[in-house]
């Protein structure tokens, strides 16, 4: 069992490492960034849809937002939770086996109250690339659009995990793609949120081969 202390050094040093990572790469952005589809955005608020093995490099790019985002309870989300503190994220704990009923119903309360969210729709454990209802579910009941987003890296170490998570190595390139905006209408019943999460997972894949296709990868289970 790890103590507060070392919990911390962990934050700590996972940040630096992000960090030393993407401020060494040279990144390009395809599609408006989320900046300006803020803009766009009345209310400002955002649903940021992004694979689990894509999420390190906007944990990086995003870093001070105070936005909210869904981590699960696990061993491995406690890593990742005091990573994503250490850059500024708010983190709200639970998945869709553990905790998530509630979890979903305080991310939808931080996004009425003027905040914004992320999630990792096929995540914490998969299927790789196949998105769960919570995140339709989130963007109805609020009213706030989802922001599909994924980038990949011309050197990088894929892991064996489930996710095949991407590593990137220091100096190397990156390429960010944003996807449109998905608003999931209030009155939608269980046929129309099925649509839309279909419409969601369509869109990340694309985004993500988009990417991968940059540099020539085929890497991610969105391809298999």
């Amino acid at each position: 069992m790890m103590t507060e202390r070392q919990w911390q050094w962990v934050g700590l040093l996972g940040s630096w490492i992000i960090r030393l990572i993407f401020s060494t790469a040279r990144i390009r952005c395809e599609g408006p960034p989320l900046e300006r589809l803020r803009m766009l955005n009345r209310r400002g608020q955002f649903i940021a849809a992004i694979w689990h093995s894509r999420i390190l490099i906007f944990s990086h790019l995003y870093r001070g937002w105070k936005a909210s985002i869904l981590v699960s309870r696990s061993d491995d989300g406690e890593i990742i939770a005091r990573i994503l503190q250490r850059q500024g994220f708010e983190t709200v704990r639970g998945s869709t086996n553990k905790g998530g009923r509630q979890a979903l119903a305080l991310l939808i309360r931080k996004i009425r109250e003027g905040g914004s969210a992320v999630m990792i729709p096929d995540g914490p454990q998969g299927p790789r690339c196949r998105v769960q209802p919570g995140i339709i579910l989130l963007a109805q009941k609020t009213g706030v659009p989802i922001y599909p987003m994924s980038y990949s890296a011309r050197h990088a170490k894929i892991f064996s995990s489930w996710d095949r998570f991407m590593l990137p190595r220091p100096f190397t390139e990156c390429c960010v793609v944003y996807g449109d905006p998905i608003r999931v209408p209030a009155d939608a019943d269980e046929n129309v949120r099925a649509d839309y999460r279909r419409r969601l997972e369509d869109a990340l894949c694309a985004i993500t081969l988009k990417a991968d296709r940059y540099f020539g990868r085929v890497t991610d289970g969105c391809h298999d």
